[in-house]
Parts: structure tokens; C-alpha cells; sequence
């Protein structure tokens, strides 16, 4: 586990973010004690699944859109 200072934290925020984002554990210390602790969330990441995936999985029956807009105007229903 990293510890850092609390004037060393304040400055460096985003990098301290970065490594608990990553799975390390940072102690932020003052005087010599242990004043916050970051750690990664539990459970990690939930990740939505990738768009291609999903849009392999779909399938499309029918006719396609764009004929029956075709067919829809010329029968006059627009």
C-alpha cells in the first residue's frame, strides 16, 4: 500500500485516482498517522456490453424499412 502525505494527495489527486482506479490502496497520512485510505470499489467495473455484439444479436424480420416508407407513399399513407 502507497502512503502519501496530505499536502503530497492534494497535489497529486489525479494521479493518486489513477493508481486506486488501477486496484492499488493509497493511505493518506498527516503527522504520521493515517487519516483516509483510497481504495477501489468493490466489485470493480460493470461494463455495458459492446454495441456490436448487441446489434449481431438483433435479427430483423420483414421487409425493410425503406420499402415499405416506398410503398406507403405511393399509396398515399404519409
Amino acid at each position: 500500500m502507497k502512503k502519501v502525505g496530505v499536502v503530497e494527495a492534494r497535489q497529486r489527486l489525479r494521479t493518486l485516482l489513477d493508481e486506486v482506479a488501477a486496484g492499488k490502496e493509497v493511505s493518506v497520512l498527516r503527522r504520521g498517522k493515517e487519516v483516509a485510505r483510497l481504495v477501489p470499489p468493490k466489485g470493480g467495473r460493470r461494463r455495458l456490453p459492446s454495441l456490436g455484439a448487441f446489434r449481431r444479436s438483433l435479427l430483423a424480420r420483414g421487409e425493410p424499412l425503406s420499402a415499405t416508407v416506398i410503398r406507403a407513399r405511393a399509396e398515399g399513407r404519409y
